[in-house]
C-alpha cells in the first residue's frame, strides 16, 4: 500500500472520530469526567511531543537547513512554526465563543441539555436554541478540521508512523467534539439519526480538507511529477507542529484540566509522551 493511500485512510479515521463520540453520547449512561480528563491529557501529549521532537526539529528542520543552508533554514523553521500557530489562531478568534467546541463553558451552560427526557418536551424556542448551537458547532469543528485534517496527511506521507501517531491523538480529540456537536441536535430534535450525521458531516471536513489542501498545494508548489518542493514541504512541516502545538495548549489541555480530578490530566500527558517517545525509539 502506497503511502499516499494510508495518509488518506489515517485522516479519516481521525475524522470519523466524531462519530464515536456521537454514539458513545447515546450508549453512555453517564459521562466519564477522569476518562475524558486522561484522554485529552494524552492527547496532547502525544502531539506535543511528536511536534516538538519529530516534526519541528527533525522532518521541518533537516529539509529546510539543507535547501536554504545554516543559519538562514533555522530562522525559515521557526518563522514557518510560527506562522502555523498563527493561521490556526485566527481560524479560532474568527468563530464565536459560544459556539466555539474548544471553549470550555461553565456548567450552568449545559444544563438545560439534562432537562429532555420521554415525559419532558422543551419549548419550541429552547429546541431552536439547542439546534443553532448543534449545528454551529458542527461548523466550527468542521472549519478546525480543514488544517487538522492537512496536518495529518502531510505527516502521514512523509512518515506513515508519524502520521498514525497524530492520526491517534486527533481521533482521541475529535471524540468529545462529537459529542458535542450530537448531544444539542438530539436534546432539540429528539432524533439520534440526525444528531449522529451532524456530528459525522463535521469529521468528514478532515480528510476533506486534507485532499483539497494537498491538491492546491500540488498545483501551486508542486513538481512536474506532482511531488511538492522539498523547501516547502519543510515549511509545511514547521507549520503543521505550529498547529498541533496551539491545538494541544489552547484545547486539549486546558479540557483535560477542566475535567480532571487529582493529576488525571498531567499524568495523561506524561504517558502520551512517553509512549510516543518509545514508539520513535523502537522504529528508528
Amino acid at each position: 500500500m502506497d503511502n499516499f493511500t494510508i495518509a488518506l485512510g489515517l485522516t479519516l479515521f481521525a475524522g470519523m472520530a466524531t462519530g464515536i463520540g456521537s454514539i458513545l453520547a447515546f450508549m453512555a449512561p453517564k459521562t466519564n469526567y477522569r476518562f475524558l480528563s486522561f484522554g485529552t491529557g494524552f492527547s496532547a501529549g502525544v502531539m506535543l511531543y511528536v511536534s516538538f521532537v519529530e516534526i519541528f526539529s527533525e522532518k521541518g528542520a533537516t529539509a529546510l537547513v539543507e535547501y536554504y543552508g545554516d543559519p538562514l533554514g533555522h530562522w525559515i523553521n521557526v518563522g514557518s512554526f510560527f506562522m502555523g500557530i498563527a493561521i490556526i489562531g485566527v481560524i479560532d478568534a474568527l468563530i464565536p465563543q459560544y459556539e466555539n467546541p474548544h471553549t470550555v463553558h461553565s456548567e450552568n451552560e449545559y444544563t438545560p441539555l439534562h432537562q429532555r427526557n420521554s415525559k419532558d418536551k422543551l419549548t419550541e424556542v429552547h429546541s431552536s436554541k439547542l439546534m443553532r448551537m448543534g449545528i454551529f458547532t458542527a461548523l466550527a469543528i468542521a472549519i478546525h478540521n480543514f488544517p487538522e485534517g492537512l496536518a495529518t496527511f502531510l505527516a502521514a506521507l512523509e512518515d506513515p508512523m508519524i502520521g498514525g501517531a497524530l492520526a491517534i491523538a486527533i481521533a482521541l480529540h475529535n471524540i468529545p467534539e462529537g459529542v458535542s456537536v450530537s448531544i444539542p441536535i438530539y436534546y432539540a430534535t429528539g432524533n439520534r439519526k440526525k444528531a449522529f450525521v451532524y456530528s459525522f458531516l463535521s469529521g468528514l471536513a478532515e480528510p476533506i480538507g486534507a485532499l483539497i489542501g494537498f491538491w492546491i498545494l500540488t498545483i501551486f508548489v508542486g513538481n512536474e511529477g506532482g511531488s511538492i518542493q522539498s523547501n516547502i514541504m519543510g515549511m509545511l512541516f514547521s507549520g503543521v507542529a505550529g498547529v498541533m502545538v496551539y491545538i494541544s495548549l489552547d484545547e486539549l489541555l486546558p479540557t483535560s484540566r477542566a475535567y480532571c480530578k487529582g493529576h488525571d490530566s498531567i499524568i495523561g500527558l506524561v504517558i502520551g509522551m512517553a509512549i510516543m517517545s518509545l514508539s520513535l525509539l523502537l522504529f528508528k
